[in-house]
This record gives structure tokens, sequence and C-alpha cells, in this order.
């Protein structure tokens, strides 16, 4: 599914897939054949059988510049709508999906970062939502993502104040899981994401639709039913009891061992 605007990689020994954002001459900003891309390349590897989770990174020297405002047409509201789906497509998945942040993440760049699980983030990195100093609303989002990420302070520091933070600042607060070295960022994501990819595929995706649900719960009672239902489904799976036969298997050859 690769186009001139997005490649895409698939490391098939560890079920990884990498989509790059390919347009660094307008610094990979959200163009309407760039999301028809994005959603494309999704549609796909969320069939695949070899892809467990996924990596979203850009072509130097940044990861995304935001949305291209001129292509909205006659209708704004439509065509928000249409470049909103170039990171709401990415949110709607179910892979595991990881940002991985080399540069500057404006505005609906952000809005991308934010609707991955996780982001990794480069020294380099510059996480800038820049609306206000545009003369602009937030929008796709923006502000409920970011607050449910890091809470409404730094939300309010970065939207409000215009405030920007670079990879280590971004760790700090919470917006990155980690920040790495610039030239060690793609493979450590990829290698995080492998952790997820080695997973059952059918578990995977429910464990990540569990804790979207759980959410929304008002208690934790309800949280244990929730955690319950979806429990005993994958006691039910093959790989659980796979799985759990090698574990004993293991821990059996382990303990004949000590005794010899």
């Amino acid at each position: 599914m690769t186009t001139p605007l997005l490649r895409v990689d698939v490391d098939s020994d560890r079920r990884v897939a990498v989509l790059t954002l390919n347009h660094p001459e307008r610094r990979n900003s959200l163009s309407l054949e760039l999301v028809e891309g994005i959603i494309a390349a999704f549609d796909d590897l969320e069939s695949r059988d070899d892809v467990g989770a996924v990596v979203i990174t850009g072509a130097p020297p940044a990861f995304c510049a935001g949305a291209d405002l001129s292509q909205l047409g006659e209708s704004r509201e439509e065509g928000l709508r249409k470049i909103y789906e170039g990171f709401l497509r990415a949110g709607r998945s179910p892979l595991p999906t990881i940002a991985a942040v080399n540069g500057a993440a404006v505005g609906a760049g952000m809005n991308l970062a934010l609707c991955c699980d996780i982001r990794i983030a480069a020294r380099r990195a510059r996480f800038d939502t820049r609306f206000l100093e545009l003369g602009l609303h937030p929008g796709g989002g923006h502000t409920w993502m970011l607050q449910r990420a890091v809470g409404p302070s730094v939300a309010a520091a970065l939207v409000l104040f215009g405030e920007v933070l670079d990879g280590a600042a971004a760790e700090r607060c919470g917006l990155a899981w980690r920040c790495v070295d610039d030239d060690a960022l793609l493979e450590t994501s990829i290698t995080i994401a492998a952790k997820a990819a080695a997973a059952p595929p059918a578990l995977a995706r429910r464990v990540k639709d569990t804790m979207e649900k759980v959410l929304t719960v008002d208690d934790h009672e309800t949280a244990v039913d929730v955690e319950l239902e979806a429990q005993l489904w994958s006691m039910d799976q093959p790989d659980f009891a796979e799985r759990l036969a090698s574990l004993q298997q293991r821990i059996s050859a382990g303990g004949s061992a000590a005794k010899g």
C-alpha cells in the first residue's frame, strides 16, 4: 500500500509495520492524498496475518507539520473532517500503535501522535500545538486527547500558553513514554512494538478494546466485570492452552534439572 506520500514497510519476522509520512518538502503535512494513503494502509494492514503492531513516523526533518488547510474546498466542515481522518483512522485501529516522533509534531500532527497508543520521542522531537499562534481554534479532539494524556495543567501550558516540548520534556510530563537518541528512535519503536505483536493477535486487539472501555466506567466493580468477561473469553482460546502447557513444561523441566 506504499504511495508517493506514504511509505509502508513490513518486518514480517517481528510482525511490525512502519508507516512513514513521506512528503518532507511539506514537512509531512496532512493533505487529502496523504490521508487517503493512511486510511488505505490501515485497511490493508489490519487484514494481514504478518502484522500485529504499527509504528508511525515521518520522513526527516519533521514528524508531521499539521493539516494542509489549502485543501479544505468550499465546505470547510467537510474538508476538515476529511483531514481529521488522517489521525482518527489511526486512533480507531485495533492494532497496537506507536508514534515514533522524529521531529516537529504540530497541530494535527500532534493529533496523529496522540491518536497512537504510545509515543516514543527523539531528542529533537518538538510537540507544538500552535493553534492559538495561528489564530485557529484546536480541532479534531485535540483538547480532549491532550488533557487525557497529560492532565489539564500541562495541556493548558501547551494549548493556551504556547509551551513547546522537546523529547526529554515530553517524557518528563508523560506525553512520551520514552525519549531516545535520534538515531535510535526507529529501532527502539519497532522493538517495543514487536512485544505487542508477539501476543496472540485476537488477544492484543481485545486488550486494547478493554482498555478503552474501562476508561468510561465509573467504578472498580464495573471494571472487574468488563475484564472478567474478556478474561474468560481468553481462557477458551487455543493460544492460552498452548502457552500454559509450554510454561508448565518449562517449569517441570527446570525442576527436574534442579533435582539432578
